[in-house]
């Protein structure tokens, strides 16, 4: 089995081989691990991508709006992703993104997990049929559970969560009630027993 540290690294020469600068290159590289890590198929998706680019051209998306539509190829998901994550805290105002036509989204999905972390909130995003629940950049949850190449999402949209309880305050005030019974007064014996508290001084 690879290590996260050698698939960083062959996945950032690899972008970096196939026309993409360093620093961009670098950002490839920690997507690809985040997938790995989250057991989703990275490798696959940016080897495959990674040979189409030889032979086909991608749009390459720098700003983003609240719809975004490819006019004649799909948009490329390394540069719309970089894009989605430069302008993340103008992005996170909005309710809801769409785009069209990015190609193998599974590349772009990382970017918006580590957006998530930045700006601190749940982040839902779709494409087609296959839903992803991001979480801060430490998890993602989805139904997606196939370990394919998918080329093409044709319908993707972005939704910002906005960061509430999960509880009712009834819940939360029977439950704080409940652990209020941990703070026992202290008594003569308790004091006597505690720590630091003994009845001879070694010192």
């Amino acid at each position: 089995m690879k290590s996260l540290s050698e698939i960083d690294t062959v996945s950032k020469r690899a972008s970096r081989a196939a026309g993409f600068a360093w620093g961009i290159a670098e950002d490839v590289g920690k997507n690809i691990r985040i997938l790995e890590i989250f057991g989703l198929p990275g490798i696959k998706n940016l080897n495959s991508f990674l040979k189409k680019k030889k032979t086909n051209k991608f749009e390459k998306l720098n700003i983003i709006n609240l719809e975004n539509k490819a006019d004649n190829v799909q948009f490329c998901p390394i540069i719309t992703g970089i894009s989605f994550l430069d302008q993340i805290k103008t992005l996170e105002k909005l309710n809801e993104i769409k785009f069209e036509k990015i190609a193998y989204p599974l590349l772009f999905l990382p970017f918006v997990s580590r957006a998530s972390e930045i700006i601190g909130k749940r982040i839902f995003l779709k494409f087609d049929d296959r839903e992803f629940l991001l979480n801060f950049n430490n998890n993602i949850y989805s139904n997606f559970l196939n370990n394919e190449i998918i080329e093409i999402g044709n319908y993707i949209s972005i939704k910002f969560i906005d960061n509430l309880d999960l509880f009712t305050d009834e819940e939360w005030r029977e439950l704080y009630n409940l652990s209020e019974n941990t703070f026992v007064e202290e008594s003569d014996s308790l004091k006597r027993g505690g720590a630091g508290a003994g009845l001879t001084d070694n010192d």
